[in-house]
């Protein structure tokens, strides 16, 4: 009758036929009434006892049955699938092969210890290996000086230790070194001239004691600038920012720049911009701006009535004003300048000199362009300036003009008009000799008659009609 074996699930694995024996698994399984069963059945308890021992796995396994792995020196158990390391650390100098999540495993060229996570063997400790020695943070208690115990935590480097970390500050009792004293804080071994490198956000103090850089990008504290004392510096100061400068306690100076366009302003209500010089050791002030009035003063010495313009003021250059010039002193003013030139660069229109009167347009004289003439007036009547070349030495023949001289000192005009006292009246075109003052005393003197045998040159009463004749002269004499 047939053998059927089943495992320990109550599956049946295989079928032994009477007097046979059956491979299916790693052990000989032997029939009904098989001859010479003994040998294979003791050699079945040697494998179960040395757990299959072999550098190869056994043929046709079992989920659950064991295997020393001779090449590895490991029990291994089989899954159903494949072999794996049924547990404990391994040591060797290679990553052990089919590990299961949570074995253990000691490189033994490093000295470290691992743990197979599923996926990778990841190191458990320590951080440096047996070559590097101790680096990396190590917990340590000391005592202070007063025998109290503190836990700090140590940074080694390559045995080393190059910083402290601690909760409080205190003086250790036994000596450290690089470690006279340790803060609060972050400390590092001052026997080795540590310092932080890198970026940092925040720090409390800045060393300003030296002034030596280590490197272009290495500064030294002594070279910041610092805004609780004065400062000085030897290179330029660039603000890269349109906001500009600020100065005061009350932030009344801003210098700022817009669209390339810089303004200096003074932010205080009525308060002036000086610009000081010194002046052969004392202090003077050139320049002023008076805010409270919205205008400027040039000064030579340090004013003492405000805007009062004092001294010479020079400008090389020109000199453009938009709106009106006022001269305060009456003094004359000087100009140096052959000539003042008016009008300059703007199109053709009348211009000159205006003197202010109770006039509504005052006194002018100015150029006409319309007549190319110069003239001057009054409250808008304006005549023409008269030159040389506008007399004529011909009053006859040139009416309505100014007369001169001719070359011997005459003049020559058709009539003579003298008001209230009488006309001289002639048409005659020749030239006429006027009776010096001694012909006219001795006219006058002269009592001969002049109008026929009884009229005489002086007398009471009018001549007649037909006395005289041209030329005569009759003085009436009241009675």
């Amino acid at each position: 009758m047939a053998y059927v074996i089943n495992n320990t699930r109550g599956t049946a694995i295989t079928t032994i036929t009477d007097g046979t024996v059956d491979n299916t698994t790693s052990l000989q399984l032997f029939g009904k009434s098989y001859s010479g069963f003994g040998e294979g059945l003791n050699e079945n308890f040697v494998k179960l006892l040395e757990n299959s021992a072999s550098a190869s796995a056994p043929v046709s396994p079992l989920a659950g049955e064991l295997w020393f792995d001779t090449s590895s020196n490991q029990i291994k158990v089989y899954d159903g699938t494949s072999w794996k390391p049924t547990g404990g650390a391994k040591s060797q100098t290679t990553e052990p092969s089919s590990p299961s999540a949570g074995d253990l495993w000691q490189d033994t060229d490093t000295d470290q210890l691992h743990f197979y996570s599923g996926s990778a063997w990841i190191l458990v400790g320590p951080v440096y290996t047996k070559g590097q020695t101790l680096s990396g943070w190590k917990i340590e208690s000391l005592n202070d000086t007063g025998g109290n115990g503190k836990v700090i935590s140590s940074m080694y480097v390559a045995n080393t230790r190059t910083a402290i970390l601690s909760k409080e500050s205190f003086t250790p009792q036994v000596a450290l070194s690089g470690f006279s004293t340790i803060g609060a804080g972050f400390n590092l071994n001052s026997t080795l001239g540590a310092t932080f490198s890198g970026s940092t956000t925040t720090t409390s103090n800045v060393d300003i004691s030296g002034t030596s850089n280590t490197s272009g990008t290495i500064i030294a504290g002594g070279n910041f600038f610092r805004k609780d004392t004065a400062q000085t510096t030897v290179g330029a100061i660039t603000i890269d920012a349109d906001a500009g400068l600020i100065v005061g306690a009350e932030q009344e100076l801003s210098i700022t720049a817009s669209s390339g366009d810089v303004t200096i302003a003074q932010t205080r209500q009525d308060k002036d911009v000086s610009f000081t010089v010194n002046d052969g050791g004392a202090t003077t002030t050139p320049l002023k701006f008076d805010s409270a009035n919205s205008r400027v003063g040039i000064f030579t010495t340090s004013p003492t009535v405000p805007f009062e313009v004092t001294g010479d003021v020079k400008i090389t250059g020109n000199l453009s004003v938009t709106g009106e010039y006022t001269q305060l002193s009456s003094q004359i003013n000087l100009v140096e300048n052959a000539f003042l030139k008016l009008n300059a660069g703007n199109s053709e229109v009348d211009s000159g000199l205006i003197v202010e009167t109770s006039d509504t347009d005052d006194a002018r004289i100015f150029y006409d362009v319309s007549a190319n003439d110069w003239v001057a007036g009054e409250n808008q009547v304006y005549s023409k300036i008269i030159t040389l070349a506008d007399a004529t030495t011909d009053g006859d023949s040139n009416k309505e003009q100014v007369l001169k001289t001719d070359s011997n000192g005459r003049v020559t005009t058709s009539f003579f008009t003298l008001p209230a006292v009488g006309s001289i009246t002639t048409s005659n075109t020749s030239v006429q000799d006027v009776p010096t003052t001694g012909a006219v005393v001795t006219l006058i003197n002269n009592e001969q008659p002049k109008w026929g045998s009884s009229a005489k040159f002086v007398a009471t009463a009018a001549p007649t009609s037909g006395d005289g004749a041209d030329g005569d002269f009759w003085f009436v004499r009241e009675a």
